[in-house]
């Protein structure tokens, strides 16, 4: 048998095999459709037609569930975008914003200061909600060898088959229907509840040895802020308005020192309940941790004259940017029940 035949042969089968393996890669891996939907909000982003946000918040649950961009716009004409993830940590955070500079320079950055409590990643599964969404870059490889645990392993985020081999015991319909494309979950980021529940009992804080945020949470403070500096982005720190986890006097005070030090805009909206109005006992689905639709519109209608204020431009004169804003408010209102 000839050479030429044979190396063609060898490249058939190695093609087959290799379609075959990312078909494979592609049904296992989680979907996030239902259940645990926070997965998804990462790779939601890279959709968008046009990348052309004003204003970008970055951040964990406290910014994906308490401001709308939708009433943003409705109410201020603010271009925004929400690129959060469960539990995100202040290094993703930095990376995803590093990532999204790849497309275009927001005027306004907003960042949600909760994760400077963590000092390093504290589980595989929240790494993967945030990391796996994002395109290849050199800001993914960054936010990886941040990210990854002891137990974790470079190899298996570039081939998740790896990872996910043996989860052909919870596969579902959602793993074959979406394994190339997935429903939007998220209206520009944010996460949508119209349930209540109202805070009840919150407990107060434990005593802790030592209250400082660490040296690496730190770190990636000072790297959010350069970038937005060297990028002329208006950085704004933020506090959610979460009952729970407890934020202590001393985690406050070394947020108030550095916005003071580099001349910020810090707002920590638990010392704002007079003026957003929000009531703990209808705004929130989950007894005071984060808002429903309500409390987040709520937010939205008190932050958005600060982004104002702070360079973003009412951009509601643009028939082109109101038209693509239609399809999602016509979109958020049926889910709103509106």
């Amino acid at each position: 048998m000839k050479k030429s035949v044979i190396l063609r042969r060898v490249i058939a089968v190695g093609l087959v095999l290799f379609i075959l393996l990312y078909l494979l890669q592609r049904l296992f891996v989680p979907k996030y459709i239902t259940g645990i939907v926070e997965g998804a909000f990462v790779s939601e982003y890279y959709r968008e037609e046009n990348k052309d946000f004003d204003v970008i918040f970055v951040g964990d649950c406290e910014v994906y569930e308490n401001f709308s961009p939708i009433a943003l716009w409705e109410e201020y004409g603010i271009n925004s975008y929400i690129r959060g993830s469960a539990q995100q940590y202040i290094w993703q955070s930095y990376y995803l914003l590093e990532d999204t500079l790849r497309y275009h320079k927001p005027k306004v950055v907003v960042f949600n200061i909760q994760s400077l409590q963590y000092d390093e990643s504290q589980s595989e599964a929240y790494n993967r909600m945030t990391l796996e969404g994002m395109k290849w870059s050199s800001a993914k490889v960054g936010s990886i060898n941040a990210s990854m645990t002891e137990d974790e392993h470079f190899i298996e985020y570039v081939f998740p088959l790896l990872r996910y081999h043996d989860r052909w015991k919870e596969l579902t319909s959602d793993d074959v229907n979406y394994m190339f494309k997935t429903k939007p979950i998220t209206f520009n980021g944010y996460y949508m509840r119209t349930d209540v529940k109202a805070a009840g009992d919150i407990p107060e804080g434990r005593p802790m040895e030592d209250y400082s945020f660490g040296d690496k949470a730190w770190e990636y403070m000072d790297k959010i802020r350069l970038l937005c500096e060297e990028n002329e982005i208006e950085l704004v720190l933020i506090k959610a308005p979460s009952l729970y986890p407890y934020w202590y006097e001393q985690y406050e005070s070394q947020v108030e020192d550095y916005a003071a030090k580099y001349n910020l805009t810090y707002i920590n909206l638990l010392e704002h309940q007079d003026e957003t109005k929000v009531d703990y006992n209808t705004d929130t689905y989950d007894g005071g941790l984060h808002m429903n639709l309500s409390g987040a519109e709520k937010l939205s209608h008190f932050i958005g004259p600060v982004l104002l204020e702070h360079g973003a431009p009412d951009r509601r004169d643009d028939e082109e940017l109101s038209r693509v804003w239609e399809k999602e408010i016509a979109r958020y209102n049926e889910a709103a029940g509106k």
